[in-house]
């Protein structure tokens, strides 16, 4: 169950630093492009973190 939870925190977390990162690219805000960077970062973590689990059998 582990997995999916990971997987979906993650996938939201992306497409929040997308969002973020357009709108700072939009008005030429360079916090907010990089607040959506790292966000996405933290997205594409998770998701791995998700596929480990996964192919452990959520034993970690």
């Amino acid at each position: 169950m582990g997995e999916l939870k990971d997987k979906s925190k993650g996938l939201a977390n992306e497409a929040a630093g997308n969002v973020k990162q357009a709108a700072g690219k939009a008005t030429d805000d360079r916090e907010t492009y990089a607040e959506g960077k790292a966000q996405e970062r933290e997205g594409e973590v998770q998701q791995a973190k998700g596929k480990v689990k996964g192919a452990m059998g959520d034993s970690i």
